[in-house]
Formats: structure tokens, sequence, C-alpha cells
């Protein structure tokens, strides 16, 4: 995502609920220098690449994410790791944390196994 898409996710993801460009152009920082024309062309872009859903609110739409931003990030990672050796990678990332960081891993793991019925 560009910078101004990322904004304008952050914003959403920030909160809650459905918010129209309005909305969105008033959450945004810098919204002084930016044209709500522009938060609405930005809103509409993310809208048809399927990040954002969309619903009519009088006459105009309000926006919210398809899914949350923990979401996305897992997504972008696992795009990124099928371009790469991902035990490679996986272990210099793991290397590069601390004990509490592996700790949290080792956590995030057995929830996992104990939901799949893994070990």
């Amino acid at each position: 995502m560009g910078q101004l898409e990322g904004a304008v996710m952050d914003a959403l993801w920030d909160r809650s609920g459905w918010h129209t460009p309005g909305e969105v152009h008033d959450l945004l920082p810098g919204r002084d220098q930016l044209a709500y024309s522009t938060v609405l062309t930005v809103l509409i872009r993310l809208w048809k690449k399927g990040r954002l859903e969309r619903q009519k609110v009088g006459k105009a739409h309000a926006y919210r994410p398809i899914e949350s931003r923990e979401e996305h990030v897992a997504s972008r990672i696992g795009e990124l790791l099928d371009t790469v050796d991902r035990t490679s990678v996986l272990t210099r990332f793991v290397d590069s944390l601390d004990e509490a960081g592996r700790a949290q891993i080792r956590r995030a793991l057995g929830t996992t196994a104990r939901h799949t019925g893994q070990r």
C-alpha cells in the first residue's frame, strides 16, 4: 500500500464500524492539506482492491476494512515468505528476537497446536 492508503487503513483499523469519506477525512493527520475528493478516491481504490467493504448510507457510502490489521499483516508476511527460503528467514527472525519475543512465539505455537489438535 502507498503511504496515503496506509494512513486511511490505519484510521479505519483504529476505529470500529462503518465510516463515511468525510469521517475518514476528519480522522487523518494533516487533513487540512488533504482534499475530501482525494480521500474518497483512496477509499474507492481500496474497495476495488478488495481491502474494504462498503454500504450505502444516505447519498454516500460508508466503508470498513474486510480484515483486521493483524490479519492483513499475517497475509502479507505469508506472501513474502512464499518468495524466499521460509526456514532460513524464520530462523533468522527468531534468532533476532529477545527471550520475551521467543516465549511469545512458543505460546502462540502452543495455542495453534491445541486448536488444530497437533503437538
